[in-house]
């Protein structure tokens, strides 16, 4: 494994090639399973580079729940990890992230929410979902251990609902705001020095959110325009 690089390849194929216990803190947001334009919702704009976001929808919970431990065996004990998701709806039914989430190894510290402020379904289904979740997911350094370290009162002030607007002028449809992964990363370090994992890293937003924050990186993404571009941003 390569510090400061981004390699091309499936997340899950990368993960389980790298060693047990060496990263401080993650943050991410995999593809969401919106199914690709068969729902009338999604708009010709919204679609990914190589990654196709129409998968059966217990094979993509299980592989998220393989990736995530997959992510909890190389995060250090007393690490961290955020996982962006969203509440989604199939032929009327809640699929909530939780339900997978809490079925991986992880403690779940705490659920965030994120209020992006734009709504992907304007239609009149239900009331418009302008927010997002964010688990801060936790390893305990010792079995039994499910309150790990508590947060600096500064990093704490900032709640548990995060009002921050999406960025709308990036290069791919469903790129972090660069304020949610420095937000992330540096109420866990507080300033101190880590090494950050984005396991979908896209153009790399937390990856150049980790090098501003003096912080060592490392990024999985299946498409090479993607990490052309994040390789641009972090130069």
């Amino acid at each position: 494994m390569k510090v400061n690089s981004i390699v091309t390849g499936d997340t899950l194929t990368v993960l389980k090639t790298l060693p047990h216990n060496i990263f401080d803190v993650g943050v991410t947001s995999p593809p969401y399973n919106k199914g690709e334009r068969h729902k009338g919702w999604l708009v010709d704009n919204v679609l990914y580079d190589r990654a196709r976001d129409v998968k059966n929808e217990q094979e993509y919970q299980d592989e998220q729940v393989e990736v995530l431990n997959e992510i909890y065996r190389i995060t250090k004990p007393s690490g961290s990890f955020f996982y962006n998701h969203k509440l989604r709806w199939e032929r009327g039914i809640l699929l909530h992230p939780y339900s997978w989430v809490s079925r991986t190894h992880w403690v779940i510290r705490q659920e965030l929410i994120w209020h992006r402020h734009i709504a992907a379904n304007i239609r009149g289904w239900r009331f418009w979902q302008v927010e997002e979740r964010v688990y801060w997911l936790y390893k305990p350094h010792h079995p039994g251990d499910h309150i790990g370290n508590e947060l600096a009162s500064r990093h704490a002030l900032f709640t548990s609902i995060w009002d921050i607007h999406p960025d709308q002028n990036a290069a791919h449809p469903n790129s972090f705001p660069i304020e949610l992964p420095i937000r992330c990363i540096y109420s866990i370090l507080d300033g101190s020095y880590g090494l950050v994992l984005d396991s979908y890293a896209g153009i790399g937003t937390t990856l150049v959110a980790a090098k501003l924050l003096g912080c060592d990186y490392f990024g999985v993404e299946v498409s090479p325009s993607y990490i052309a571009h994040a390789e641009t941003r972090l130069a």
